[in-house]
């Protein structure tokens, strides 16, 4: 059984420390807001000049003129600043964000991430998900784990265009949860593999490994949560 939307939002929020900054981005991520662990208060941030995002308004309590970076009514929590972008994205590029937490049309095993574009489809922008690759120390991806089309989003290689090149440090679907880990260093100080390794870390409800590697293109490892060893 695939975890809902709003359970994968929580699965993100679990590793959110007291007080950290972080970055929602458009779309699943946004619902981190709102799944938020009971006594854990974070700092939401966003790209278009907002510091101390609340959860969504509750229906007629909207106000257009307080939006997030998608563009969605969004509240403010007592403290909160609105700022121009040139700081937000100071901020950012500082790497004063601790965690971003995206949305992402292809991931690969390394950790490369497509979320910006599709060629030949219009886009207004990219917004500042380059950035927050960059500047953010740990990236976070927010995914269905299939297009709609049933093709696997996490890919050996993105053939879309990049938002960055080895960023990703989690991934979490509807299906399962990746850790992306660093390549290792043999005794002779060489690169053992020459690429970052993927792990199945963790499956959702009634979900099998076999389920997985039907629906997954890169190869991973496997070392699933309170598994004995």
């Amino acid at each position: 059984m695939a975890w809902t939307r709003n359970e994968m939002a929580a699965i993100a929020a679990e590793e959110l420390n007291d007080g950290d900054y972080v970055n929602l981005g458009i779309g699943i991520p946004t619902l981190v807001a709102n799944n938020l662990p009971d006594g854990v208060r974070v700092v939401l941030q966003s790209e278009n000049g907002l510091l101390g995002m609340g959860p969504f308004p509750y229906e007629g309590e909207e106000d257009a003129d307080l939006i997030n970076a998608g563009k969605q009514t969004v509240t403010l929590l007592p403290g909160a600043s609105i700022f121009d972008s040139t700081t937000s994205f100071g901020m950012i590029r500082g790497g004063h964000v601790k965690v971003a937490i995206l949305g992402a049309m292809e991931v690969s095993g390394t950790g490369d991430l497509a979320n910006w574009t599709i060629p030949g489809k219009m886009v207004k922008g990219m917004g500042g998900a380059m950035d927050l690759v960059a500047g953010t120390p740990r990236v976070v991806v927010l995914t269905d784990h299939t297009a709609k089309d049933g093709t696997p989003k996490i890919v050996n290689e993105c053939s879309l265009p990049l938002t960055g090149r080895r960023v990703v440090d989690r991934i979490i679907t509807n299906l399962a949860v990746f850790d992306i880990e660093p390549a290792t260093a043999n005794s002779a100080g060489k690169d053992d593999v020459g690429r970052p390794a993927l792990m199945l870390t963790r499956l959702a409800p009634g979900t099998t490994v076999a389920d997985i590697e039907s629906r997954t293109d890169a190869a991973f490892a496997v070392r699933l949560e309170g598994a004995v060893a």
